[in-house]
């Protein structure tokens, strides 16, 4: 019993033990197996795995990321427009020592008799009328030649007056703006100095692949020079602010701040330029926005050139090819961009593209959808020809066209003249009864409009609203529920079970395919 009770050492003895060396020699009493006290003696040292770093990307590209700020100027009030009854005293009249003369000439600017203190007051104002310079917006860009051109974002540079670059190394230096690009958040700002700067080219994105590495470096919440990393989650992104939209999705870290900066993969290439996160709490949630360097290339090389971007145009207003709008047509599968309405005078109209055409084809390849055909037509060069295949009545046919420039503002199509209104039979308002609907004749005589929608029709879950106008039916016009009919009939008869009815509303003019039935 007592060798037992020497070998097993009590937990007091333990805990006063206070050293390794004290500890291992507790153990070595209690007979353990010496392997075990080697442990306690020797210092920890884990093999890490191997994992990339980024440190040599950082180190070569950082010195081609600048911060930006801009300063906007503040509209400053004309005083003279303001007048004060201090019980029938003006201001001048007030006394010297008066509080609200005091407050006036701190808060208000200066007052009569100022002297140089009204100079200096104007000095701040800048340019009559023109206000103070005041910070606006911080943001991030990067230098893409060595004589100091920088690539940021529109909404950074937006309604600026003044422009610094801040460089990596601490220095400022004044920036002016060269160009900016509304459609693709895309600004160009110049600094003129004698230096080279170090800078930065563009990747090659179609060689970019969901899970490859990326570096994000910019100016977050104003922490110049911070560097995140993580991977594209998805590439093509549409994310509802234009229809160039052709985003890289990444998770590397991007906040407020980071607008304009740049996106890199290991090489040091630009893959994209950060524009936008998607951040329910404000923060980042692991979902950022690059502008593909594809897109930024382009743009960036035109306002290089002329100051802005000079876009090809079609001139036709479209929507997507949904699988109910194809089997109306007799479309094989759902792809293409519909025609909704050609514009007025565009190359469209001129080409004799019609309301209803489905556009397949542009050049020989194939259209994937309305933001495949935008961005395709913006590429090309205007004045150059373009051939566009269409589908058309059941059949494929192609037209030639000159590519006209893309306007800064275009116009509403010419309404069409009116017409006298036929009458309206009652086996027509039967058929429409049966789709939910029922129809009267537009005022104008172009169309019919819908009086009531059934809410528990097809009609209604397509959303078709009462009060909206039915100008056609299977690209064919209608001024009656007959003419709907008698269209619908005849789609029957060619086997189809839906029909495409072009709505117009105040929003805008739509296309929907409505079940028919058969028999």
């Amino acid at each position: 019993m007592s060798t037992n009770r020497t070998l097993r050492p009590s937990l007091k003895t333990v805990l006063k033990t206070s050293t390794v060396a004290g500890l291992a020699a507790v153990l070595l009493t209690t007979g353990l197996p010496a392997q075990i006290t080697q442990s306690f003696a020797e210092a920890v040292n884990v093999q890490a795995p191997a994992v990339p770093s980024f440190a040599n990307v950082v180190d070569a590209v950082s010195p081609a990321v600048v911060s930006v700020r801009v300063q906007s100027r503040e509209r400053a009030t004309d005083e003279s427009n303001f007048t004060f009854d201090f019980g029938g005293r003006g201001f001048e009249d007030l006394p010297d020592d008066h509080p609200l003369k005091r407050f006036f000439r701190e808060f208000g600017g200066p007052g009569p008799g100022d002297g140089d203190r009204a100079e200096r007051w104007r000095d701040r104002r800048g340019p009559q009328g023109e206000g103070r310079l005041r910070p606006r917006a911080q943001g991030s860009g990067f230098f893409i030649t060595e004589d100091g051109y920088i690539v940021t974002n529109n909404h950074v540079v937006s309604d600026g007056s003044a422009f610094t670059v801040i460089l990596n190394d601490g220095t400022e230096l004044d920036a002016k703006l060269v160009g900016k690009d509304n459609r693709t958040d895309l600004a160009v700002l110049k600094v003129d100095s004698n230096r080279k700067f170090t800078y930065v080219t563009f990747a090659d994105d179609s060689k970019v692949r969901v899970g490859d590495w990326v570096v994000a470096v910019g100016n977050p919440f104003g922490l110049g020079g911070t560097v995140t990393a993580g991977i594209v989650s998805a590439r093509g992104r549409d994310i509802g602010s234009g229809p160039y939209d052709d985003y890289l999705q990444v998770d590397a870290a991007v906040n407020r701040g980071n607008s304009g900066g740049p996106t890199f993969n290991l090489s040091g290439e630009v893959v994209g330029i950060n524009t936008a996160i998607f951040s329910p709490s404000g923060g980042n949630v692991g979902i950022a926005f690059a502008i593909s360097s594809s897109v930024a290339k382009d743009v960036v090389d035109d306002l290089i050139k002329d100051g802005k971007v000079s876009r090809g145009w079609l001139g036709v207003q479209i929507q997507p090819v949904t699988q109910d709008i194809a089997e109306s047509l007799g479309l094989s599968e759902a792809s293409g961009a519909l025609v909704v309405e050609p514009q007025a005078g565009s190359p469209g109209e001129k080409a004799g593209i019609k309301k209803g055409d489905i556009v397949t084809a542009l050049n020989g390849e194939p259209v994937k959808d309305p933001r495949d055909l935008a961005r395709r037509v913006a590429a090309l060069r205007p004045g150059s020809s373009a051939e566009i295949t269409l589908w058309r009545g059941g059949k494929s046919e192609t037209v030639k066209f000159e590519i006209g420039t893309l306007p800064s503002e275009t116009s509403d199509a010419a309404p069409a003249t009116p017409d006298e209104q036929p009458e309206q039979g009652q086996a027509g308002e039967e058929a429409l009864a049966d789709l939910g609907l029922a129809v009267t004749p537009a005022e104008d005589g172009t169309g019919v409009m819908i009086a009531s929608v059934d809410p528990d029709s097809d009609a209604a879950d397509r959303g078709l609203k009462e009060g909206e106008k039915i100008v056609s039916v299977n690209n064919q016009e209608v001024k009656s529920a007959d003419d709907i009919l008698k269209v619908i009939n005849n789609a029957k008869k060619d086997g189809r079970s839906k029909a495409l009815f072009q709505i117009e509303a105040s929003e805008g003019s739509r296309f929907v395919a409505l079940p028919i039935g058969q028999g």
